[in-house]
């Protein structure tokens, strides 16, 4: 005697889609590129999920790194799309033997997550890097950000440090007060 089949009730099983298999490379990011790793940005970062993350990430930031040391700027791009990008810069004090990189951003669109390819990122950022005599690595993210410390620390990153970020609202700040007033007579005027 066969088993029965079972339907599952309710609703049907959605289709789960078929991964894209465009192959991903990683390069060095080009003028053209800044618009999409913004954009990518602007939709990984956001103010529910990652508020420290969105206050800091704008035009600027993308266009200064850019403009300040393009060879440390990565894109993954798949096909004709930019997939992932990895910021960075090298800074050295002034009067240390120390040279340091730091990856300042890494952001993977959601679709290509858990594919390697924030992994090839970081690995060519770490090249990039020791080409340019960096002897430490830096990356920073929200404490809250579990899935990036774990990426990190599977990366080898260690030495965890904890930096607190105060904030105050100037809304309420008389000296605020007082200049919204000052405006709004001027504009009456």
């Amino acid at each position: 005697m066969k088993p029965a089949l079972l339907k599952s009730a309710g609703r049907p099983r959605p289709r789960k889609r078929k991964p894209d298999t465009t192959p991903v490379e990683i390069r060095p990011m080009r003028l053209e590129d800044l618009p999409e790793v913004y954009e990518l940005g602007r939709k990984l970062f956001t103010a529910e999920k990652l508020p420290t993350l969105y206050r800091c990430w704008d035009e600027d930031e993308v266009m200064n790194l850019f403009s300040a040391e393009p060879e440390t700027c990565l894109v993954a791009v798949a096909g004709d799309r930019v997939v992932g990008f990895a910021l960075g810069s090298v800074m050295q004090k002034r009067g240390s033997a120390w040279r340091y990189g730091w990856l300042e951003w890494l952001g993977v669109h959601p679709s290509w997550s858990r594919r390697g390819v924030a992994s090839r990122l970081v690995r060519q950022m770490t090249s990039l890097f020791i080409e340019r005599d960096a002897r430490i690595m830096l990356v920073d993210t929200d404490e809250a950000n579990r899935p990036a410390l774990a990426f990190f620390r599977k990366l080898g990153f260690g030495q965890e440090l904890r930096h607190v970020y105060l904030s105050q609202n100037l809304d309420s700040h008389p000296e605020a007060i007082e200049r919204r007033e000052r405006l709004k007579d001027e504009e009456t005027d």
